[in-house]
């Protein structure tokens, strides 16, 4: 996409100044179907805006249309925050690196009744590096409404109490291998990570129902950023389904 240039008009006594050109887009696609999958990618000297969801999602109206609410809230956003970018480094002297954000949704799990949804994330605004994260959402087909996943369960205090000693014990194993079996003295990253700082997918193996759950943590959340991310799964079993709140239970199973 290229940005228009704005064309002044001028008399002779009283030449109109030229206008500030906006930023060049320097590539831009974008693919917008009445229904199916949606990608948009946009380039300008200020940003690169990425985003994209399946052709699950954007087979339901009402999910591509909140899904491109978000989509064009975000831009909005990148599109604000570089411009600022930019202005602070040409106040202060110094160089301006581009902003980014990319949002790339993917299916976790297609049940006859919910579609639920990953969410990976990326950004960059002018640091020593960018960061990184996740986002999750489940499309309820019955009430044509999204849910989230956390809100299938009576509380997430509940779910935590569930899951959390297991999810401490693979977040400490995991911790071991990346650190060559040492620990970071003193260290907020050797304690268990609350579940409220995670990301909760609700997962499937047999297409039916819920009968497994991700927990996502991104960079700084369990470990420094050179860590990464950490990523887990585990099963829907009884103490799961204990805590899964009446309405939703039919959507659940243990994993046998």
């Amino acid at each position: 996409m290229t940005a228009a240039l704005a064309l002044a008009s001028c008399r002779e006594e009283a030449p109109a100044p030229e206008p500030t050109p906006e930023p060049t887009a320097t590539a831009s696609a974008t693919a917008e179907p009445a229904s199916g999958a949606r990608t948009v990618a946009e380039e300008t000297d200020d940003f690169l805006f990425e985003y994209s969801y399946p052709a699950e999602a954007g087979n339901v109206p009402e999910l591509a249309q909140l899904l491109n609410a978000r989509l064009e809230r975000v831009r909005a956003g990148l599109v604000r925050e570089s411009r600022a970018g930019r202005e602070a480094a040409r106040d202060n002297g110094f160089p301006f690196n581009k902003y980014s954000t990319g949002i790339a949704w993917s299916v976790v799990a297609d049940t006859p009744r919910f579609l639920s949804l990953s969410a990976s994330i990326t950004s960059y605004s002018g640091g020593a590096h960018g960061n990184a994260g996740f986002d999750a959402l489940v499309w309820d087909r019955e009430a044509d409404t999204s849910v989230e996943p956390i809100d299938f369960f009576t509380s997430a205090e509940a779910l935590e109490e569930a899951i959390g000693t297991e999810l401490c014990e693979l977040l400490d194993r995991e911790r071991a291998v990346r650190r060559g079996g040492e620990e970071l003295d003193g260290d907020t990253f050797n304690e268990c990570v609350p579940l409220t700082d995670t990301t909760v997918l609700l997962g499937s193996t047999n297409g039916r129902v819920f009968n497994r759950l991700g927990v996502m943590m991104g960079p700084y959340v369990a470990g420094p950023y050179a860590e990464g991310s950490y990523e887990f799964t585990v099963p829907v079993d009884a103490e799961v389904l204990e805590v899964v709140k009446e309405e939703y239970r039919s959507a659940f199973a243990a994993r046998g």
